[in-house]
């Protein structure tokens, strides 16, 4: 069988080795590589949660068995609802013609921020916003890499940024200083900001200072990016865990340490698509001292968790849907790991991974 090769042993570490091996049992019977990395991620998740009842020989056969069966799940879920399409309607009222004005104006003021991006940003960013395509297919159609092209995206959101701010101010900045300066404003880039004196620029310059809050307000002290993902339902599910793998290799991670994160986002998704009404991924990077890494924030508006201490005990499973590795599992695999919830209000878990040094 070409599936088996060499057992790793260990724990964590000997679960992640799998995931070539993991990818390629998904990939022979899946085409779409997105659904791909979704049920290597289920797999992968499954994985950690029954490790402790498996002996380091069987983790192998144990994957491939696991991979297969959410395989042949998926299949099933899609058949059915392939067989129900008929019976789903779409009732949306047509929007009044005052959205439909708003939603031509923001279309407007976007397509004169795209234009002021250079032709490569411009098309990098339609392929992976737009069209969906992920960075490794973006970086091996450009000769890049993934974390290279991950750079490239978040550079060039930041000037987007910037550009729909001036489109939609409608006044060219005053100085050939402005520009820089907010987008250096925009991507947090501390060092940028340092360079050109950014602090004594905003001072000197009201035009940025009026523009400067819409960026600086969507910071959250980081030097990297801010992503906000909307959690409802289970397709949110696949766009955070995505999102979060590429800002993880942005960062500088490791495609697995990657995955593992991606792994964790998905749990903490998943229980505000059970439980909660609504929430949101929230991923940026962190620095401390010489140290880089991502900080996970998922916030929801649901009941909230009656008993936090029982909910972090290992064994603890709030529902059968889940993958398994519970808020007891997610907290072993960050390096730092909060949660508050109130009855009623909601809950907020913060978690951070650390790069390795």
């Amino acid at each position: 069988m070409g599936e088996v090769g060499a057992v790793p042993v260990g724990g964590d570490d000997a679960i992640l080795e799998l995931v070539p091996v993991v990818r390629r049992v998904v990939g022979a019977r899946v085409r779409d590589p997105h659904l791909v990395e979704d049920l290597v991620q289920e797999t992968l998740a499954r994985m950690m949660s029954a490790r402790g009842r498996l002996q380091p020989d069987s983790f192998l056969p144990y994957a491939i068995v696991t991979a297969r069966n959410l395989i042949a799940t998926h299949v099933e879920r899609a058949d059915r609802e392939r067989r129900k399409a008929h019976l789903v309607a779409d009732h949306a009222a047509p929007p009044s013609p005052e959205e439909a004005a708003l939603v031509q104006e923001r279309r407007s003021v976007l397509g004169q921020a795209l234009s002021r991006l250079p032709a490569r940003e411009r098309e990098l960013l339609v392929a992976h916003e737009v069209q969906g395509t992920d960075t490794a297919a973006l970086a091996a159609g450009h000769g890049s890499t993934p974390g290279a092209i991950a750079a490239q995206l978040s550079r060039s959101r930041a000037k987007l940024r910037v550009e729909v701010l001036l489109a939609q101010d409608g006044r060219p900045p005053p100085a050939d200083r402005c520009r820089p300066v907010l987008i250096a404003l925009s991507g947090g880039e501390r060092r940028r900001q340092r360079q050109l004196d950014c602090t004594g620029h905003l001072l000197e310059c009201d035009f940025c200072a009026g523009l400067a809050p819409a960026l600086l307000d969507r910071r959250v002290g980081s030097a990297q990016e801010e992503v906000r993902v909307p959690v409802a339902r289970d397709a949110d599910v696949v766009t955070a865990r995505q999102r979060g793998r590429e800002v993880a290799t942005g960062i500088g991670f490791s495609r697995t340490d990657a995955t593992l994160i991606a792994t964790v986002i998905s749990e903490v998704a998943r229980n505000i698509v059970q439980f909660a009404e609504r929430g949101e991924i929230q991923l940026c990077g962190v620095e401390q001292g010489d140290r880089d890494g991502i900080m996970i924030v998922a916030r929801d508006v649901g009941p909230g968790i009656p008993d936090v201490a029982q909910a972090l005990q290992d064994g603890y499973s709030t529902y059968r849907g889940g993958l398994g590795l519970g808020l007891p599992g997610s907290r072993r695999l960050m390096d730092e790991f909060d949660i508050a919830s109130e009855p009623g209000r909601g809950t907020t878990v913060t978690m951070i991974k650390w790069l390795r040094s």
